[in-house]
C-alpha cells in the first residue's frame, strides 16, 4: 500500500484530478444503481412477478450494503483506497457476468444473486468515495462538492433507463405485453425467454467494461489520504471517545441516512409502475425516472450555486427535508388529469418527479453533520453511514407490500414518517452530542 498523505498537503491541481477521478466513479454508481428503476418492471414481466417479488430487485441490491460495508471500511484501512476500488470494481464485474447465466435460464434468484454482488462491490466504492469527497478541501463546502458528485450519479441515472430500454425494449413490445395474457404456456415460455435474453450481450460488455476500470483506477494519479488526521475531534471534548456509539449525531445521521436513500429509491423506483396505475405503458413511462433524476440534478445546481454563500448547508437541508413532506402529501391528495410533456396523466405524478428536487440536497447534507468531529472513528462512522444505505433495500418491499394490499397510490404514505424523521434530525437530530438515558 502506498503512503497515506495528509488532504492539506496536496496541491490544488492534486486535489482537482482527485474529484475528478471520483467524479467519474460517481457517474458509474448512478449508471449501475438507478437502472433499476427499469429492471423492476422489466423483470415483473418477464418473471410473472408480484409487486413485492419485483422489488426484491432493490432488496437485492441495496442489503449487501448492510451487509458489506464494515467489512470493507477494514479492507480499505488494509490495503488502501486504491486496491480497495480495484477490488470494489471487479466484484461488481463479477455481479453484472452473472447476469448471463441468470438470462439463459430465466432464473430470478440467479439475477437476484447478480444483483447483491454488483450492490457488494458498489458498497466498497461507496465507503472509500463519500468520505473521501467530504474531506478533500474545506468542510463548510463538503456538502457543494457532494452536490456535484451528485450531479454525476444522477446524469447517469437518467441515461441509464433510456439506454437500457433502447438496446433491450423494441417498439413491438407493447403489443407483447397486451397479448401475454392471451398466449397459451408454450408461446408465453418462448416470448418471455426471448425477452431476458436481450440483457445477456449488454451486462456481457458492463462486466468487461467495470474489470478495465478497476484496473485503470489502480494504476491512476488518485493519491492515498491520511483521513484519520484530516479529521479531528471536537475540540473541548471532556474526554476522549472509545465508542462509535457515543456520538449521537453520527447514530441518528445513519437513521436519516436509511429514511432519506429509502424515500429517494421509492420516488425513483416506483414511478413506472405508479405510471402504469394510469394505463401509461412501460415505453411511454420509462421517461419517468428521468424526469425524477433531473429535477435532482436541478436541486444539486442550485446547491452549487448557493452554498455557503446564500444558504448555509444546515439551512438547504431544513428546507428540502420540508419540501419533501408536502409534496408526499400533494401525491396522495392531489388529483386531477393534466397533460404535460407529451404526456396525459394523473396531476399527482409530476409531485412525485418534484420529489427528486426535495431529494437533492438531503445526502450532501446529512454527511457532513454526522461526520463532524468523529476523529479517528471517521472511517468507521462512514461504513455505518454506507450500511444504512439498505434503506434501499427495506422501504421499497415496504411498499410494494402496501401497494399490493391497497393500491400503488395509499402506499405512498410510507414517505411521510421518514420525512418527518428528516426534519426532526435537519432542525435538531444533528445537534446532539451526548446521549441522555
Amino acid at each position: 500500500m502506498s503512503k497515506a498523505v495528509a488532504v492539506s498537503s496536496l496541491s490544488k491541481i492534486q486535489t482537482r484530478i482527485s474529484i475528478a477521478i471520483v467524479a467519474v466513479m460517481f457517474f458509474i454508481f448512478g449508471f449501475v444503481s438507478w437502472i433499476n428503476a427499469i429492471l423492476i418492471p422489466y423483470f415483473k414481466i418477464g418473471c410473472e412477478l408480484t409487486n413485492f417479488e419485483a422489488y426484491l430487485v432493490t432488496f437485492a441490491f441495496y442489503i449487501s450494503y448492510f451487509l458489506i460495508s464494515v467489512p470493507a471500511s477494514f479492507l480499505l484501512q488494509k490495503v488502501g483506497f486504491k486496491k480497495g476500488i480495484m477490488f470494489g470494481f471487479w466484484i461488481m464485474s463479477t455481479g453484472a457476468f452473472i447476469f448471463i447465466p441468470a438470462a439463459y435460464s430465466r432464473t430470478y434468484s440467479v439475477f437476484l444473486m447478480g444483483l447483491f454482488t454488483l450492490g457488494a462491490g458498489l458498497a466498497i466504492l461507496q465507503t472509500a468515495a463519500n468520505p473521501y469527497i467530504t474531506i478533500l478541501g474545506p468542510k463548510e463546502r463538503a456538502a457543494q462538492r457532494i452536490s456535484i458528485m451528485g450531479i454525476c450519479n444522477k446524469a447517469a441515472g437518467i441515461l441509464a433507463p433510456l439506454i437500457f430500454a433502447a438496446v433491450v425494449l423494441r417498439a413491438t413490445d407493447s403489443d407483447l405485453f397486451k397479448n401475454l395474457a392471451n398466449m397459451n404456456e408454450v408461446e408465453k415460455t418462448i416470448a418471455l425467454d426471448e425477452l431476458v435474453q436481450r440483457v445477456i450481450k449488454p451486462y456481457l460488455i458492463v462486466g468487461i467494461l467495470l474489470f478495465l476500470i478497476g484496473l485503470g483506477i489502480r494504476f491512476s494519479p488518485l493519491p492515498e489520504i491520511d483521513t484519520d488526521s484530516d479529521s479531528k475531534e471536537r475540540p473541548g471534548s471532556k474526554e476522549s471517545k472509545t465508542s462509535i456509539f457515543q456520538f449521537p449525531h453520527l447514530i441518528l445521521g445513519a437513521a436519516a441516512i436509511f429514511m432519506h436513500v429509502g424515500t429517494q429509491v421509492i420516488a425513483i423506483d416506483t414511478i413506472i409502475g405508479y405510471a402504469g396505475s394510469m394505463d401509461i405503458q412501460l415505453l411511454e413511462a420509462k421517461v419517468f425516472p428521468s424526469f425524477t433524476l433531473a429535477a435532482t440534478i436541478c436541486g444539486y445546481v442550485l446547491g452549487i450555486i448557493l452554498m455557503p454563500k446564500i444558504i448555509s448547508q444546515v439551512n438547504a437541508l431544513r428546507f428540502c427535508t420540508m419540501l419533501g413532506l408536502v409534496l408526499t402529501l400533494l401525491v396522495i391528495y392531489a388529483k386531477g388529469e393534466v397533460y404535460f410533456m407529451g404526456l396525459k396523466a394523473d396531476i399527482s405524478i409530476w409531485f412525485l418527479v418534484l420529489l427528486g428536487l426535495a431529494n437533492s440536497l438531503i445526502w450532501a447534507g446529512i454527511w457532513p453533520l454526522a461526520l463532524d468531529g468523529l476523529g479517528k472513528f471517521t472511517k468507521l462512522g462512514a461504513s455505518i453511514l454506507i450500511m444504512m444505505l439498505c434503506g434501499n433495500a427495506i422501504m421499497p418491499l415496504i411498499y410494494g407490500h402496501f401497494a399490493d394490499v391497497y393500491n400503488v397510490r395509499l402506499a405512498y404514505w410510507i414517505l411521510v414518517p421518514c420525512y418527518a424523521y428528516l426534519v426532526f434530525y435537519a432542525v435538531k437530530g444533528h445537534q446532539i452530542r451526548t446521549w441522555k438515558f
